[in-house]
């Protein structure tokens, strides 16, 4: 048996917990420079908020009918994530962690010792919302796609209260046919299209179907999903995620710059975001990529970037900034309206197999940079900097709404007046 648990509007949820005062009113929450709406809670839905719409066409009818805004507080989301992920974590035998709001259970042992799954899913919810105050739906089937389509039962069907079990062809058959062949996990808005010219509109439509000509018309992916959702499981579960083979970090500018040494700080931000991961990962790069450009909306566009070549692989953020810092010059030109930055490192190299060089002595420093890395982990991200990364307003993101950073920030804690 598998489960899959997925947080409720889970950004708008996360703002609702350390803040009671808001958990009765409707809640948006804002994307990147708070450009689009990317998250809305319940209350808020009954409004016909259109998600990933512009907030600035909306926001005074959202002033209207009293909708808290806020920015996306990405450090608070992260944190509660692992949170709820920890709780969820003591009902199964193995999780997988699948995005920030949702995880795939997998029920082995546990199996012989549950005699109602639906009961058991209310345990799963409960137990969440009593640690972290997040609401949850839990979808069981006996695969990880009728799975996804038992969770999205649990939240978006009627019929349920939070928990979906498909264990019988009735249950199975009555889910499918009242999903859109788009809400099929891997299907997607292209896919299905294609689809509904075929004259499949529902989930169970695509069950019907023959997997092995689907595979003809689509891809292996097609014929899996068709056979998952009559039961059929395709999916190895031990599946060992590959190691990413680019780390990027870019982001737009809160506010146009113009400054040499603003563009040079918000680069030098990116690339110890990059060394960061790398080190998360055990790899090393091999390259740097760096670019910037002005808005591509606006007259006479620039975009300029370079490559940077190290002598030895590497993950230490303080030589990264350095090639960043040396590459600059060939970025910037003066009275350019910079837009966008970015950093990324590929050519990645795993730090098992890194084949050390007899001529160059290893810069790597791996000590410092655990130490570094530790440090920042406990207090916060940004409480140990590179010199050159110095908080500069100008160019950090945009976040006009961001609520306290409750768990991550010693400034930011909450705070009980008895």
């Amino acid at each position: 048996m598998y489960a899959l648990v997925d947080a409720t509007s889970f950004y708008a949820s996360a703002e609702k917990v350390f803040d009671p005062s808001i958990r009765q009113k409707p809640v948006v929450v804002l994307t990147n420079n708070d450009g689009c709406i990317c998250a809305v809670c319940p209350i808020a839905k009954r409004l016909n908020i259109p998600k990933f719409g512009p907030y600035f066409k909306i926001k005074h009818y959202l002033a209207q009918h009293g909708v808290v805004i806020r920015s996306s507080n990405y450090e608070l989301y992260a944190d509660l994530s692992e949170r709820m992920m920890t709780v969820i974590a003591r009902f199964c035998d193995n999780q997988q962690i699948y995005s920030i709001d949702e995880c795939f259970l997998q029920f082995k042992a546990f199996n012989s010792m549950i005699d109602d799954w639906h009961q058991y899913g209310q345990q799963i919810r409960k137990a969440v919302w009593r640690e972290t105050c997040l609401p949850v739906g839990v979808g069981f089937a006996s695969t990880v796609t009728l799975a996804k389509a038992a969770n999205h039962a649990s939240k978006k069907l009627s019929g349920f209260d939070g928990v979906a079990v498909i264990d019988n062809e009735q249950v199975r058959q009555n889910i499918l046919k009242r999903m859109k062949v788009s809400e099929v996990w891997g299907v997607g808005s292209r896919l299905s299209k294609k689809m509904q010219v075929m004259g499949i509109i529902t989930a169970l439509d695509l069950a019907n179907q023959d997997a092995k000509h689907m595979r003809r018309q689509f891809s292996v992916l097609v014929e899996r999903t068709i056979n998952e959702l009559n039961g059929v499981s395709c999916m190895s579960w031990d599946d060992v995620k590959e190691p990413k083979q680019e780390i990027f970090s870019t982001r737009s500018f809160g506010h146009k710059v113009t400054d040499y040494n603003a563009l040079k700080s918000a680069l030098v931000s990116h690339v110890n975001i990059v060394a960061r991961k790398l080190r998360q990962q055990n790899s090393q790069a091999k390259k740097l990529y760096v670019f910037a450009h002005s808005s591509q909306h606006q007259a006479n566009y620039y975009k300029q970037s370079t490559m940077v070549q190290f002598p030895q692989a590497t993950s230490n953020s303080l030589i990264m900034a350095n090639a960043v810092v040396n590459a600059l010059p060939n970025i910037y030109r003066e009275g350019v309206l910079f837009y966008k930055c970015g950093v990324g490192a590929i050519e990645l190299e795993s730090n098992q197999f890194r084949q050390s060089d007899l001529f160059i002595p290893d810069s790597n420093n791996e000590k410092l940079m655990a130490c570094f890395d530790a440090i920042n982990n406990r207090y916060g991200q940004g409480t140990l900097q590179i010199a050159t990364e110095s908080s500069v307003e100008q160019w950090q993101m945009k976040r006009e709404f961001l609520s306290p950073r409750y768990t991550t920030n010693w400034r930011e804690i909450p705070r009980i007046y008895c």
